[in-house]
């Protein structure tokens, strides 16, 4: 086994060490003050289009593609909406023509529902007697009854 006393000084050596201290980082760059941005460079202010204005856009973009003056692409371009917005506007006028051509009254639907229920009943009870004349001819030709 090893003798522990020489083990003293190595240890003695390792204690005396010193740890190093971390590096410091210089300070941050302070952010420059808000500067007048060039007018070239800023972001386009959405606009707010007006339901008749939206509906103008649309015929006319509908008016060029259907003379074949342009393509839906560049129609759209010259009318000065993006294409998502296009698509968007018609499908929100699309959604407003359904309601307006379709306007039913909470009463007619439930009378709807009413008649469709006494329907089913009625179409019920005949194929239940048909299924009961069948069972019936089907039994005699067997001789089950």
């Amino acid at each position: 086994m090893a003798d522990e006393s020489n083990t003293g000084p190595v240890e003695a050596a390792a204690e005396m060490k010193a740890p190093t201290a971390k590096k410091r980082r210089s300070p941050r760059r302070q952010k420059a003050t808000e500067q007048v941005k060039d007018p070239k460079t800023t972001a386009a202010k959405p606009k707010k289009y007006s339901e008749q204005e939206r509906v103008d856009k649309l015929k006319l973009i509908e008016t060029e593609v259907a003379q074949h003056n342009s393509t839906l692409k560049d129609a759209i371009k010259r009318a000065g909406i993006s294409e998502q917005t296009y698509y968007q506007w018609k499908r929100a006028a699309k959604l407003v023509e359904q309601k307006v051509a379709m306007p039913e009254s909470a009463g007619d639907e439930l009378a709807d529902l009413v008649q469709l229920e006494k329907e089913n009943q009625r179409l019920r009870n005949l194929l239940a007697e048909k299924l009961r004349t069948e069972n019936a001819e089907l039994r005699k030709r067997l001789g089950m009854d």
